[in-house]
């Protein structure tokens, strides 16, 4: 079963541009248990973590699933990884890999929140919104692969004129109004994501690049 460490393995292997084989030799592995190790078939020993490590210059951390950063470090504003600075350097499969997780992370955070606020409604809500972004999202890809979108229920002249739109205002609208009542939270400050290795800089990372996009 495939891992955070044989994904990374994996992705990191491709994004060097080497084939299977060549990154075997330059680990002093036979491409056969490179290729277990990518599969998540064998597990690998310390040794050869620390190997992995000093040839893709990363640390344990990032290989094994644990930060978002190469350095393994928790990323401060000024250090986030921002996209539009390496266009072109990652290839689409790690650039997915990547933004999947901060969007995993990140949402996983959210709700955890919301759970402590016990409001069905809040909770609810938030999932409508986040519903109708990823069906956006979904059917635009869809049509611009040419896929025939009987598979949406929405008309296509309304999902054109809005309709998704309008069914996100209103959710967001429904997600406010249930907060208004919702129970008092934790304060969500830098030092309460320092607190949550992984999902807290996930969190902050995407903080920091909307922040970015909106500014502009």
């Amino acid at each position: 079963m495939a891992t955070d460490f044989s994904r990374t393995l994996s992705l990191l292997r491709q994004e060097k541009g080497i084939s299977q084989r060549k990154g075997a030799a330059a680990l002093g592995i036979s491409q056969a248990l490179l290729s277990h190790y990518e599969n998540g078939i064998r597990e690998p020993g310390l040794a050869f973590v620390t190997r992995v490590c000093d040839f893709y210059h990363v640390s344990a951390d990032f290989l094994l699933g644990r930060s978002a950063s190469r350095d393994g470090s928790m990323i401060d504003s000024e250090e986030l990884y921002d996209g539009s600075a390496e266009k072109g350097s990652l290839r689409g499969s790690i650039m997915a890999t990547l933004q999947k997780k901060l969007a995993v992370n990140t949402t996983g955070l959210l709700f955890d929140l919301l759970g402590r606020t016990n409001s069905r409604e809040a909770i609810t809500a938030a999932g409508d919104c986040i519903g109708a972004t990823l069906y956006d999202l979904l059917r635009r890809l869809y049509r611009h692969s040419g896929g025939n979108e009987d598979l949406f229920a929405t008309d296509a002249v309304d999902f054109d004129g809005g309709a998704v739109d309008a069914a996100l205002l209103r959710s967001r609208a429904a997600y406010m109004k249930a907060l208004a009542q919702a129970g008092e939270l934790p304060p969500l400050n830098s030092d309460a994501l320092t607190a949550l290795p992984g999902i807290g800089q996930s969190t902050a990372q995407v903080i920091h690049n909307v922040d970015e996009r909106a500014g502009k």
